[in-house]
């Protein structure tokens, strides 16, 4: 009697749990990831903010979401330093009217840069944000922005080969101004960096942006090419001579090393 008693109130208890949500279906995942470390001036952070929300309100990036199978995309929006913050959780995009509420919302308020710069982090905590949302993508994206090489944290090309190794594309938007304490951490051809150390998977790619007034414009060109369909080969538009290595991948730590002894000298 004990035993029957004690099935049926597993059986009860087992119908009483709540059933696992469904995964929603969408043609692309993709998670911004945008840098407002310190060497980020209040005007470039702001330009940062203004430019995505023109992009998301383009007709070209109406389009490129219209254009996919299922004529949806999940995005959200993370900034980043030496550690990582949500500023807009993950959304569905389908219309116009999802599209200019996830640019309002950008616009809306803009916090203080942060320190160091961590894209190794960065990668890995975006790696994260797939597993923990309830979407099913056809593709799995990360888009990183960022004025300088990683300087902080795990070594990038480890942290960029595990996330590749869950099936996700890395795609590039280095940012090759030279404005407030940038120009002391800058690097030349940031874009061979990001290609060599950062970007991966197939058709991944990287849009340098050389000057803030072209920034919107390779935003948009960035998420229409994620959301309409991948390159066949990695993309990169070199520009000036280094006189550092770019394609070294320790270069940003290598950088921080040499501030530091210069602040620390006699």
């Amino acid at each position: 009697m004990n035993r029957l008693l004690a099935l049926v109130m597993a059986v009860c208890l087992t119908a009483a749990k709540p059933a696992t949500a469904q995964e929603i279906e969408v043609d692309l995942e993709l998670v911004l990831l945008v840098d407002v470390s310190r060497s980020m001036t209040p005007r470039e952070l702001e330009i940062q903010r203004r430019g995505y929300a023109e992009a998301l309100r383009s007709n070209a990036v109406f389009e490129a979401v219209q254009s996919g199978l299922l004529q949806t995309v999940a995005i959200t929006y993370v900034e980043w330093a030496g550690t990582q913050e949500v500023v807009i959780d993950w959304r569905v995009l389908q219309s116009r009217a999802d599209l200019d509420a996830f640019a309002q919302i950008l616009t809306t308020r803009f916090e203080p840069a942060l320190r160091r710069t961590s894209i190794s982090g960065a990668l890995s905590f975006a790696a994260q944000l797939f597993e923990t949302n309830s979407y099913k993508g056809l593709r799995q994206v990360i888009d990183v922005s960022g004025d300088g090489p990683n300087n902080q944290g795990p070594d990038v090309v480890q942290s960029r080969d595990a996330v590749l190794g869950k099936g996700i594309i890395i795609n590039g938007l280095p940012l090759m101004t030279q404005e407030g304490m940038g120009s002391a951490w800058h690097l030349d051809n940031l874009d061979i960096y990001y290609r060599n150390c950062v970007i991966g998977g197939p058709g991944s790619f990287v849009i340098p942006v050389t000057h803030w007034d072209d920034f919107a414009d390779a935003v948009q060109r960035k998420l229409v090419l994620e959301m309409v369909s991948r390159p066949p080969t990695e993309q990169v538009v070199p520009v000036q001579s280094a006189p550092r290595d770019p394609t070294d991948c320790r270069v940003g730590e290598k950088i921080w090393q040499d501030r530091r002894l210069d602040w620390y000298s006699p």
